[in-house]
């Protein structure tokens, strides 16, 4: 009777790890399309303010995005489900304010072209994927880790965004 209740309990929270990665899924897809929605590169705005030299070729941006938002929906998936109670809250709203900033990001940069208010919304996004190292590691370190490629991002577009808004 023990083995098949084992079986039973391992099962059910499979399929709630299941549904955990089928609604971070949704959620991440969600932002990519928001995302690009508000990525009006094609105007040939950003083309004529974008440093010359030390920023890379468009489809370099769409590539590394991708792996990165891969990286993030298994990143939410793990630490979503291994964090219990309080902390799991903390995640999930950690993970949906710093998703809100990104979103945010492209609509002030590309749509309104709000570059210095970009650049603020910015320090938000990295600041709070740090706080999201920071409080993932506590539930999984895996999930830690895989946030660092996105932070590191963050950064060299910070660098991107500040020379753009503040360079003369």
């Amino acid at each position: 009777m023990t083995k098949h209740k084992t079986k039973a309990t391992q099962k059910a929270k499979q399929g709630f790890n299941l549904k955990i990665a089928f609604y971070s899924a949704i959620v991440i897809a969600f932002t990519m399309i928001a995302g690009s929605l508000f990525t009006n590169v094609s105007s040939g705005w950003y083309e004529s303010i974008k440093p010359i030299g030390i920023t890379p070729p468009n489809y370099v941006f769409q590539i590394v995005w991708t792996i990165l938002y891969i990286l993030i929906w298994i990143s939410m998936t793990l630490s979503i489900t291994n964090a219990k109670g309080n902390l799991k809250i903390r995640i999930i709203e950690l993970f949906g304010i710093n998703l809100l900033f990104n979103i945010l990001w492209s609509f002030l940069f590309f749509n309104l072209h709000l570059v210095k208010i970009a650049f603020f919304d910015l320090i938000l996004i990295l600041l709070s994927t740090l706080a999201l190292i920071n409080i993932c590691w506590k539930v999984s370190k895996l999930s830690s880790w895989l946030l660092l490629p996105y932070a590191l991002w963050l950064t060299y577009a910070g660098f991107l965004n500040f020379i753009i808004a503040f360079w003369p």
